[in-house]
């Protein structure tokens, strides 16, 4: 397969500056990242690979003069020696771009890169259970949050009251050491975390005590926290800068609170209509009647209209739940259930029969029996 142009991979023309260009590389190093496309990670990787390597080469003024002139060719194994081109290698662009834009500092990360830059703390994950009605109409209240804060008595720096950290000698507070080795394939840089200061740039000689030298501490906070009215089972707020304390200055994370919400006696919700089965007797249904209806506001009137059938839904507009993102409500739908007796008097049953007479129906008890009407339906097998 061959590879595509590099000027085509950046999207930019042959005249492209060098601002161009970096700014072609870091919009397309965003598209591409891994994080940004979860369905897709290794497509993404696979782009994020090519669009780098293109940068090293156009980013760099004298590998970009034998671009331009050769092509691809001026970069293969053999022809350029030490000095051809290494996608690892360092130069204007390389991973290291990548990192600096996601990460804030330069490097590989982990145990290998520079780590005494300011680093964001960790976010948190908080899940709130609530009432129906509170996810309705919303609800401010108070969580207590286990977290990591910068230690009140050092000020975060670690070190014990009257001293402060020392830049690391060994690292002069860069965090690495490199060690450098000649190969046929040119010269590699293997980046250390620094053994001497664990990467962290500094050292401390006397630990402050309520953090033992670690620059934080673990607490307890209480947090306020508002419920905005609409939110669903699923919904995820963001609360910032309430998470884990940052590192070396940097900043907090964020807290984010997912949302449970309790199962109704009466209500569901389906979107933002709130629905709820009311029962009437078959005397209300057909003649028609005014009923009260729970809605979330409260009991309201409601009209059962003149021969309503049992699963009927009527609506009761803006009784629903508030949209979470505009103004206005849901409606609430009301299904009907006609509810039939189970007891009844001897006038009753007669008063029934009296109906069913000036009905046209024929539902005397006493004419068939059910033995009777099984051998009639199945042609007198039984």
């Amino acid at each position: 397969m061959s590879k595509r142009d590099f000027y085509e991979v950046l999207g930019v023309p042959k005249t492209a500056t060098e601002d161009e260009l970096k700014k072609a590389y870091r919009k397309l190093a965003r598209k591409y990242h891994p994080d940004l496309n979860p369905d897709n990670k290794e497509e993404a990787e696979r782009n994020i690979k090519e669009v780098n390597e293109a940068y090293e080469v156009l980013s760099d003024s004298q590998k970009r003069t034998q671009y331009d002139q050769f092509g691809h060719d001026a970069f293969q194994a053999g022809q350029s020696g030490a000095g051809g081109y290494n996608p690892f290698g360092g130069g204007a662009g390389g991973f290291s771009d990548i990192f600096d834009m996601f990460f804030g500092q330069s490097g590989f990360g982990g145990s290998g890169g520079q780590r005494n830059g300011p680093e964001k703390g960790a976010d948190l994950r908080f899940d709130m259970e609530i009432s129906f009605e509170q996810a309705a109409f919303g609800v401010e209240t108070e969580v207590q949050i286990p977290r990591t804060e910068e230690c009140t008595t050092c000020h975060g720096s670690g070190a014990a009251a009257g001293t402060h950290p020392e830049t690391c000698p060994q690292c002069k507070g860069s965090g690495q050491t490199q060690v450098i080795q000649n190969t046929p394939f040119g010269r590699m840089v293997n980046v250390r975390a620094c053994e001497r200061c664990h990467g962290e740039g500094k050292i401390i000689h006397t630990p402050c005590r309520d953090c033992k030298g670690q620059g934080r501490v673990r607490r307890n906070r209480k947090i306020k926290v508002k419920i905005p009215a609409g939110v669903d089972t699923g919904s995820r707020l963001r609360v910032a800068h309430e998470g884990e304390a940052g590192l070396r200055g940097g900043p907090q994370g964020d807290l984010y609170v997912y949302i449970f919400v309790k199962q109704h006696k009466l209500f569901s919700r389906e979107g933002n209509d709130v629905l709820c089965e009311v029962p009437v007797s078959f005397v209300q249904a057909a003649l028609g009647d005014e009923i009260d209806v729970p809605t979330l506001d409260g009991k309201v009137k409601m009209r059962v209209p003149e021969g309503t059938q049992s699963g009927t839904v009527l609506r009761l507009k803006d009784k629903g739940i508030p949209y979470l993102r505009g103004n206005g409500r849901g409606d609430q739908n009301v299904r009907i259930k006609v509810v039939t007796p189970h007891k009844l008097s001897e006038k009753q049953k007669q008063l029934l029969q009296d109906f069913a007479r000036a009905s046209g129906e024929n539902i005397n008890p006493e004419e068939k029996g059910f033995f009777k009407k099984m051998k009639d339906a199945l042609g007198g097998t039984i």
